[in-house]
């Protein structure tokens, strides 16, 4: 399964080829063997690569590559280091464009060494795509070059999130019952998820009938230990862990929710997209203040609640209010969707892209 930002580069690079562009992708392969290949009309150089480190792939084959290249836009991928430095030392392109997806959070010890680097590779490039205002006001690397930045939402195909079958969420809700919250991702640190788990007793009485029934799709590393969190909370009866869901079968769990909630705790978590999946099913969002692009797609009182990060009963305070008002779960739910049609589809995505390549290109040659 892809990550947030490969699909987001496989969809980017797909749609361009489609509006008739010549589109090549240069990453590593998991092996020392490089592959090439066709995909959708992309061309997809996959350089072997030495040995990982610190999650960070070594690839002398993705430099010689990239000496090969001459394109007229090369369009970085922040943070990844191994294509920034080869950039900066063997790039060929006439114009650079990096879009900015997250500060290095967690891994200080390899960022100490590079900061060095990278400053040099922000001054290099034409322009820097930043996902939302927010980031550029709250990096301490985007702030410093913000005359530089434009601002680029990350964009998803809304097309399957906006009408699924009524049946199958008929179906899950008749299942888990209601009212219904969803936690859609990766189970990693930054998520937040125990601060949810800890927030659900806090929801035991609220409104009338049964307590909220919590489902939560995805996997990953904290999977187990959050699993017996809630164990230990006395939830085995009201939160379901799912695991992996079809792509087919995702939307029905967005629409057979009541709300949605994003409780990530640390700035790992830079947007959110999958707020833009919720909103796009037309239900409303609950997530947290982190500085980042989350408080960006989720717009307090309007689109749902954003509340103050790794705090249990601000989430609950939040979801609870939701909850206790039918009418305005349905108002923001419908406000959502306007925005994530308006904001966030691919289209607009792609071509707010463009347009910035636009303006490069024609800054730079007049």
């Amino acid at each position: 399964m892809l990550g947030g930002m490969e699909n987001h580069i496989k969809m980017l690079a797909e749609s361009q080829a489609r509006r008739g562009h010549a589109v090549t992708v240069l990453a590593t392969h998991p092996t020392s063997r490089t592959h090439i290949e066709d995909a959708h009309g992309v061309r997809v150089i996959k350089a072997g690569r030495l040995a990982t480190v610190a999650s960070t792939p070594l690839s002398l084959s993705l430099a010689a590559w990239l000496w090969r290249q001459t394109p007229d836009i090369a369009h970085l991928h922040f943070p990844y280091p191994i294509g920034e430095v080869s950039q900066l030392l063997f790039g060929r392109a006439r114009h650079a464009v990096m879009t900015y997806h997250s500060d290095v959070v967690r891994q200080k010890g390899l960022l100490r060494l590079y900061r060095p680097l990278l400053w040099q590779v922000l001054r290099r490039m034409d322009r820097i795509i930043a996902t939302s205002p927010n980031y550029i006001a709250s990096s301490v690397y985007l702030s410093r070059v913000a005359d530089r930045c434009s601002v680029v939402p990350l964009g998803i195909d809304l097309t399957r999130f906006l009408a699924p079958p009524s049946v199958k969420v008929q179906r899950i809700r008749a299942t888990y019952g209601s009212p219904l919250l969803l936690f859609v991702g990766k189970l990693r640190y930054y998520k937040g998820l125990q601060y949810l788990l800890e927030a659900m007793p806090m929801l035991a009485d609220v409104g009338s009938g049964r307590p909220p029934h919590l489902l939560v799709v995805g996997s990953g590393p904290m999977e187990t230990e959050w699993q017996g969190l809630a164990r230990a909370l006395g939830l085995t009866g009201r939160v379901t862990f799912l695991g992996e869901v079809s792509d087919e079968d995702l939307p029905c769990y967005y629409h057979a929710c009541d709300v949605f909630v994003l409780p990530a705790s640390e700035r790992s978590e830079a947007f959110g997209t999958v707020q833009i999946e919720a909103m796009a099913s037309g239900v409303p969002v609950v997530c947290t203040e982190l500085g980042t692009g989350t408080s960006f797609v989720n717009v307090h009182s309007q689109t749902g609640c954003v509340v103050p990060a790794q705090d249990a009963a601000a989430l609950a305070d939040g979801i609870g209010s939701l909850l206790l008002n039918p009418d305005q779960r349905q108002r923001m739910g419908q406000a959502a969707r306007a925005r994530a049609v308006a904001e966030f589809s691919l289209e607009t995505m792609v071509d707010r892209v463009l347009a910035v390549y636009r303006a490069v290109l024609k800054c730079q040659d007049t």
